[in-house]
């Protein structure tokens, strides 16, 4: 019976195959221990010279990291494991051999292990990593499907961008300008003229020259557009989604959290409502903890997010901020006209902002005055007016960066770690 490292806890006392690698291995003169993986999980099986062969001990103990195999044997409980069983393997059969693998078990520099990241992917830590996104990714689509949203695709291409162009890839359309997208924000605005509730998930390009641990030049978005929502019920939605995905993860993740060494405590105080504390108040409050270099109407730093995220120990919306500093589609603040309704969502420990959103400008005039003001080619941006031109209405929007919210929930320091193959400013390769 084949059958994987996940499933074989199904066979209990039966003898399975399991096709998998050799990820390490320790043995002594009567007992070899192989951790094998599968892609699955990682598992111990356990090679006893007194039930085996003689050719199969010898295999056991001299195979090679990284070495593809067939392992036959039973499974049997084990309540030291995290799976709970391991196997008694009985036979081995050698599939590929590797020989020299570059990454043994020992410290790598960073530069060294991104050069060969295409293998570092199988490491333990690594491979936890990709499978909390992979649960990020499931309870995404989970939650909007579940809340009645219609995913929808907005292009890659485009000949606008929603905040300018200063950052963006440029490129050629045939005799066409054009550049990589960095939000599809705009197309789901129309998006939602059509369908409602709306959602997107893919890729964004952002060509700016940050070397921070927050920054990739590549990364996912999942973009939701709202018709007649405003600004307030657009946190709800945004609160309720950050704290699906942090349950979702919790609960299916388990073994990966603990493979992390994450302080899963943390995350299990995520819950709604998150606390909301104005752009006002924030620069108030960030003076009075010492930053003085902060005035209003300058745009925060790392420093100072962590200082408002560190008061309060959660996620924690930052509403309000300064009209000259935000987008040109930002519907203003009724109650202070330097303002405009948005916020952006801060995650807790150190990870920065993981949500940006605001209830969008639906006046015509008002849309036509602020792209005329931010000095953008109003011919490039028809489409975008259309939708204020046949029934407009209120709605609202945001866009929650992946890799961050992964970086985040898993507890990896820097988002290089939450990209399969991440694009950084001086990497392309793998």
């Amino acid at each position: 019976m084949k059958t994987t490292i996940k499933e074989a806890k199904n066979y209990l006392n039966q003898e399975v195959t399991i096709g998998g690698w050799l990820h390490n291995k320790r043995s002594s003169g009567k007992i070899a221990f192989l951790q094998l993986r599968d892609g699955t999980g990682f598992m111990q099986g356990v090679v006893v010279k007194a039930e085996v062969s003689e050719d199969t001990f010898q295999l056991a103990k001299n195979i090679t990291q990284e070495s593809s195999l067939f392992v036959t044997g039973e499974i049997t409980e084990d309540t030291r494991s995290d799976l709970g069983y391991e196997m008694q393997v009985k036979s081995i059969e050698v599939i590929d051999e590797a020989h020299d693998y570059p990454i043994t078990p020992k410290n790598h520099g960073t530069e060294f292990l991104m050069d060969h990241r295409h293998l570092w992917l199988r490491s333990k830590k690594q491979h936890a990593v990709m499978k909390i996104r992979n649960e990020i990714i499931r309870a995404t689509y989970e939650f909007f499907n579940d809340n009645g949203f219609t995913k929808i695709d907005p292009p890659i291409l485009t000949a606008s961008a929603p905040e300018g162009t200063s950052e963006l890839f440029h490129t050629k359309y045939f005799d066409e300008d054009a550049f990589l997208s960095q939000s599809g924000q705009l197309y789901m605005e129309a998006a939602a003229m059509a369908h409602g509730k709306v959602f997107s998930f893919g890729p964004t390009f952002r060509a700016e020259k940050s070397k921070t641990r927050r920054h990739l030049i590549e990364f996912w978005m999942i973009e939701p557009e709202m018709a007649f929502y405003n600004h307030a019920d657009s946190l709800e939605v945004q609160e309720q989604y950050v704290t699906h995905l942090v349950q979702s993860v919790l609960k299916n993740c388990k073994i990966e959290l603990k493979t992390l060494e994450r302080d899963t405590e943390k995350l299990a105080k995520v819950a709604t409502p998150f606390p909301r504390i104005t752009y006002d108040d924030a620069v108030t409050f960030l003076k009075e903890e010492g930053f003085d270099d902060i005035e209003w109407g300058e745009d925060f730093g790392a420093p100072h997010e962590t200082a408002i995220a560190n008061h309060y120990d959660l996620p924690v919306f930052i509403t309000d901020y300064p009209t000259k500093i935000k987008p040109f589609y930002m519907q203003p603040n009724p109650d202070n006209e330097d303002t405009v309704l948005c916020a952006d969502l801060i995650a807790p420990e150190g990870y920065g902002e993981i949500i940006g959103g605001s209830e969008r400008i639906n006046d015509l005039a008002l849309m036509e005055q602020r792209i005329n003001e931010h000095e953008l080619d109003a011919e490039s941006y028809s489409y975008y007016l259309d939708l204020r031109k046949y029934g407009s209405v209120p709605h609202s929007g945001f866009g929650l960066g992946l890799e961050r919210a992964v970086a985040w929930i898993s507890g990896v320091e820097h988002v290089r770690e939450t990209s399969p193959f991440p694009r950084l400013l001086n990497r392309l390769y793998p």
